[in-house]
């Protein structure tokens, strides 16, 4: 089914802008607004700040975990609203359960492991600058394991997931 038949429009990027997730009211400058910007929440560096263990002493996220509440909190009470919030700086600094990091904006699949963390890089849906096709990475997680594959965009409409990583998510 194409982006029409389903009711969507595709849309072009001119001038290096793309309108396509504006309002009508929000396409043109209407005057001045504001955006808020965060950094470094870094879950676990208080902890392993406190017990001058920085390389494996950020095992508990209670403390930022509440001050990235608050956060949300202040600025979900201001008025007028933030036209967004981003967010940048280290999310993480200890990762108690991370076994694997996802990314992308590569442009090709790629990845690697260090310290049993597996870094996985997707490739885009958009344009390639290596030999993958445009598509998408499916990842199943279990309570023992994280699985994930790369699929093209005409395979994944075409076959769908496979038996074998939609047979993991009946085993839990």
């Amino acid at each position: 089914m194409s982006a029409a038949e389903a009711g969507g429009v595709f849309r072009r990027a001119r001038g290096r802008t793309l309108d396509a997730f504006l309002s009508e009211k929000e396409r043109e400058w209407k005057g001045p607004f504001y955006f808020i910007q965060g950094a470094d929440p870094q879950f676990g560096l208080m902890k392993a700040w406190s017990t001058g263990d920085s390389d494996s002493g950020g095992d508990e996220w209670g403390q930022e975990i509440r001050l990235t509440e608050q956060a949300v909190e202040a600025i979900n009470k201001l008025k007028p609203k933030p036209k967004f919030f981003v967010l940048c700086g280290d999310l993480i600094h200890a990762m108690p359960g991370v076994t694997a990091v996802f990314s992308g904006h590569y442009h090709r699949n790629a990845g690697g492991t260090y310290q049993n963390l597996d870094m996985v890089v997707s490739s885009a849906i958009g344009c390639q600058l290596g030999q993958d096709t445009h598509g998408l990475r499916v990842v199943v997680v279990t309570a023992k394991k994280i699985i994930h594959r790369y699929y093209s965009l005409d395979e994944l409409s075409e076959k769908g997931i496979e038996a074998d990583l939609m047979g993991l998510m009946e085993e839990e």
